[in-house]
């Protein structure tokens, strides 16, 4: 007996849930970390977040095929089954090399999950009212994003383990409701194997990518190991492309992407989740380092963007629905970069009179209220672009891109401010700077949504049927 959608919808919202609160958690975790673990600096945390997004990234499109093969329900609830596991494992990491290598297994279940939960969720629901159902399915991560903050400065409290162990209940009763309830669905049956050599090397393009931008402020854009990994993150990525131009089910699916608005919706979200997740970044440094706040209430104060995605998210369908995704995700970059201009030009030390509700708040509601038009309209475009068995290959190269961005997010903006920052009065220029750097990946996300919206125009054009013309219906009169 099949679920019926709103079932489908619950479980599958768990897994946005995870995905959303687990980012915001560790962002703030980032202080106790670097504590507990000495002579740590900035670059060696970052890959907490990027040994995470990196692998995430290159095993997406892996696993979309994987799933549009053995059947969605069977991938999704391996990948819930891994993830969990993998934060109980992150939860006793006894070093950061070991936090790293648990990140990696994490994001292995994590790219299992994701493209899974939304293509079980747009099978669930009619052509008519998938836009409201990613809405709601994106409200219920935003959810967990608003809890994220707040709940992840309780836990750092305590201990930064607790932000790993905090995903166990929340994977197993996910998984334990899917295995009831979810439908088995369809399957392609194919003979050909993944490309696993094509994801290892988009693992290994962007990786050294982000090396080298990590690394460039302490030894230089010339130094030897930052050409080299520049060198390495070239032939990598165009290894990928190469391979996944000839191979039968390839890393990147080249056919997806040359869909003009998908691939116009893929780098409108690496622009802006570069953006965002430098952002996530910049503030718990400015916030426990220049105000010298607590964790707890820095969570408190990041709770606000989070908590307007809750109510703007949902109306998200509405509005694309009425003026296409393109504009609306327009619209929602440069309202993004509005928020960390905001902060580059008004915060500032407490010594200076700078507070809360003038300086953070107003950026914090600016960028909410991007996060909340432009991450649903986003993951809508699947639906809407493309045909049904190719959503598992569309969602997950979406959310690649969402990865992608936010790899490079981290470590362009670590690039700026440098691997030794911590959020110093001192070095309150240097967050500036970044902020700056962010407010631009913004206005580079809303150009490209442009670009987007003339796509669904076009498309729109293409597909509408020419007018039939009769003796009583002539040209100058037709429809």
């Amino acid at each position: 007996m099949s679920a019926s959608p709103r079932t489908v919808l619950l479980i599958t919202s768990a897994a946005a849930f995870l995905s959303s609160l687990d980012l915001f958690i560790v962002n703030l975790a980032f202080p106790a970390i670097r504590a507990d673990f000495p002579g740590s600096d900035l670059g060696a945390l970052s890959w907490v977040l990027n040994g995470y997004t990196v692998v995430f990234a290159a095993f997406l499109a892996l696993a979309g095929r994987l799933a549009d093969r053995l059947g969605h329900r069977r991938v999704f609830l391996v990948g819930l089954a891994v993830f969990t596991l993998a934060s109980a494992a992150c939860a006793a990491a006894p070093s950061v090399g070991l936090l790293v290598a648990g990140r990696a297994v994490q994001a292995l279940g994590a790219a299992l999950v994701t493209p899974t939960s939304l293509s079980l969720l747009l099978a669930a629901f009619p052509a008519e009212r998938r836009a409201h159902a990613v809405g709601a399915w994106a409200s219920i991560g935003a959810v967990a994003a608003a809890l994220g903050p707040p709940l992840g400065g309780l836990l750092v409290e305590a201990s930064w383990h607790w932000v790993f162990l905090v995903n166990v209940p929340v994977g197993v009763v996910a998984l334990l409701a899917g295995l009831r309830a979810l439908p088995a669905g369809t399957t392609q049956r194919d003979t050909g194997l993944p490309d696993v050599l094509g994801a290892v090397g988009l693992v290994v393009g962007v990786g050294a990518l982000a090396y080298a931008l990590v690394r460039a402020p302490d030894l230089g854009w010339s130094s030897v190991p930052v050409l080299v990994a520049l060198a390495v993150a070239l032939l990598g990525l165009a290894g990928v492309v190469l391979r996944s131009r000839r191979h039968a089910v390839p890393a990147l699916d080249l056919a997806v992407v040359r869909t003009p608005v998908v691939g116009f919706a893929a780098l409108a979200m690496i622009a802006f989740t570069t953006g965002f997740a430098g952002m996530l970044v910049a503030n718990v440094l400015f916030l426990t380092g220049t105000w010298g706040w607590s964790a707890p209430v820095a969570g408190l104060a990041l709770a606000v963007g989070p908590a307007v995605v809750v109510g703007v998210s949902r109306l998200s369908g509405h509005l694309t629905g009425r003026f296409g995704i393109g504009r609306v995700v327009a619209v929602g970059g440069l309202v993004f970069a509005a928020g960390p201009a905001w902060w580059a030009l008004w915060l500032g030390p407490v010594s200076s009179g700078a507070h809360y509700a003038a300086g953070m708040l107003p950026g914090q509601i600016a960028t909410g209220l991007g996060v909340g038009l432009i991450l649903p309209a986003l993951s809508s475009v699947v639906g809407v672009a493309l045909p049904a068995h190719r959503w598992g290959t569309g969602s997950s190269l979406i959310t690649t891109a969402r990865q992608v961005g936010s790899v490079l997010g981290v470590a362009v903006l670590v690039s700026v401010i440098g691997t030794h920052t911590t959020g110093r009065p001192e070095e309150l220029g240097l967050l500036r700077a970044g902020w700056v750097v962010l407010a631009l990946a913004g206005v580079v996300a809303s150009a490209f949504a442009v670009a987007l919206a003339r796509a669904e125009t076009r498309a729109q054009t293409t597909a509408r049927p020419e007018p039939v013309l009769t003796a009583d219906c002539p040209a100058g009169r037709a429809g």
